[in-house]
């Protein structure tokens, strides 16, 4: 596909939401058609489900979670992000399949052979190009998001060792695929994070 591919990560508080929304201002003013989506979340049946997913008063499953996860993706991966692949936009995605990993099997326990299969199926085998893991420590992002005196989500509500396995997940993801990650210090400004950003967007585009 002609597009451009690029997904954010990160722990609860890390800035990821924050920094793609200026990378995608940043890239809209250049005139490049930039598609924005999320996950959960997208299409409206996505969405849908997403208001299920962080509903602090439902009590959702572990195995029940992670197949929702994969119907939200489906539907946001059919509607959304192929075609806009196939038009060659530039499409920025606030969590991919990195986050079911991370958050559902390192984060739950769940069994990460099963996922890959499930995974592969709600993509049809599609991988970002390039992989922001807006990396901090959880215990900062639970500072940062107490300052902000924002109402938390079901997941956010998980204790600190829940999101510290999270963070140990997209660690080792990022260990294991170098070429796809950049990894970003969520203690850096926000104008060097977006500095180093859109530095790897320009050697990606031009590659």
């Amino acid at each position: 596909m002609p597009g451009l591919f690029v997904t954010f990560e990160g722990v609860e508080g890390s800035g990821k939401s924050s920094r793609c929304r200026c990378l995608i201002e940043a890239l809209q003013s250049t005139g490049s058609e930039t598609v924005f989506t999320r996950e959960p979340g997208g299409p409206d049946v996505s969405e849908r489900i997403r208001s299920l997913l962080l509903n602090p008063g439902l009590d959702v499953p572990p195995l029940t979670e992670l197949l929702l996860y994969f119907a939200s993706r489906a539907a946001n991966v059919d509607r959304i992000i192929r075609p806009a692949l196939k038009r060659g936009a530039i499409v920025l995605c606030d969590r991919f399949s990195d986050a079911t990993f991370a958050y559902q099997g390192w984060g739950r326990g769940l069994p990460l052979d099963g996922m890959h299969v499930a995974n592969e199926l709600a993509t049809g085998g599609l991988k970002p190009h390039l992989t922001i893991l807006m990396d901090l420590d959880p215990e900062e992002g639970f500072r940062r998001m107490d300052i902000s005196g924002r109402k938390l989500d079901r997941i956010e509500m998980e204790d600190l060792s829940f999101h510290r396995r999270v963070r140990d997940g997209y660690l080792d993801l990022a260990g294991q695929e170098p070429e796809r990650f950049l990894v970003v210090d969520g203690l850096l400004s926000e104008d060097e994070q977006d500095s180093v950003i859109m530095k790897e967007i320009i050697k990606r585009i031009s590659s």
